[in-house]
């Protein structure tokens, strides 16, 4: 779920008064949060955001629900959000996320998929395996930023975010290994493969455990119905 308002619901040094919830995306200006507001910031620009709109639009019709605001924030920064009060709730992804720490429930569990250039050879297979995407000639795996920012080693082009992945993997510069549900932003200059022995990626809702919020419990019991 990738605001208005000095922070969410439960920020350090701020009395938690039990009228919002915040889930985030990409930095936004923060400002003034009303009574009925619920901020949601902690959902990172790549977030498999699928059952989002569902979500939302399931908890906004529960009797008097709070207003929810979406953050967006940078890959793997919706911890640092919850931890800062920038955020009462995220979207994360276990294994990837570090959610020690924090309130959970598991939303959504899907397989992977490697997102090769269209015209690939590879492109032309039905299912792949690790050890066939992991030393391509010619076309290295994309790496992604570890939590505090830096790359790990390798050939791949260091990637930012979505839209760059998108179009690096349409010119041919990279392949990359994401969830299922990224078919949704692939266009004709893609092709996703299904791997056969990557681990599953389980969307989870996180919130740190000490909110009171009320905002928030119902914006939890919202998605863990659906």
């Amino acid at each position: 779920m990738e605001r208005a308002g000095r922070a969410a619901a439960g920020q350090r040094g701020e009395p938690d008064r039990g009228d919002r919830a915040v889930l985030g995306r990409a930095p936004v200006e923060a400002g003034e949060v009303g009574r009925d507001q619920s901020r949601a910031g902690g959902v990172d620009q790549d977030v498999r955001v699928r059952e989002l709109p569902g979500v939302l639009h399931a908890h906004a019709a529960e009797p008097d629900a709070a207003e929810v605001e979406v953050r967006l924030c940078g890959m793997g920064e919706q911890g640092q959000y919850l931890r800062d009060g920038r955020a009462d709730a995220a979207l994360t992804h276990r294994p990837f996320d570090s959610l020690a720490g924090f309130g959970t429930e598991d939303l959504l569990t899907e397989e992977q998929v490697v997102v090769l250039p269209a015209g690939h050879p590879l492109a032309a297979r039905t299912s792949l395996s690790l050890a066939e995407v992991s030393d391509v000639p010619g076309l290295p795996m994309a790496r992604w930023p570890n939590p505090d920012g830096s790359y790990p080693p390798g050939p791949g082009p260091e990637i930012h975010d979505q839209s760059q992945l998108a179009q690096t993997i349409a010119l041919g510069r990279a392949l990359a290994v994401i969830c299922e549900s990224a078919r949704a932003w692939l266009w004709s200059g893609h092709v996703a493969v299904p791997l056969v022995d990557a681990t599953q990626v389980t969307t989870v809702l996180a919130w740190p455990p000490h909110s009171r919020s009320r905002a928030l419990a119902g914006l939890v019991r919202t998605a863990t119905r659906l």
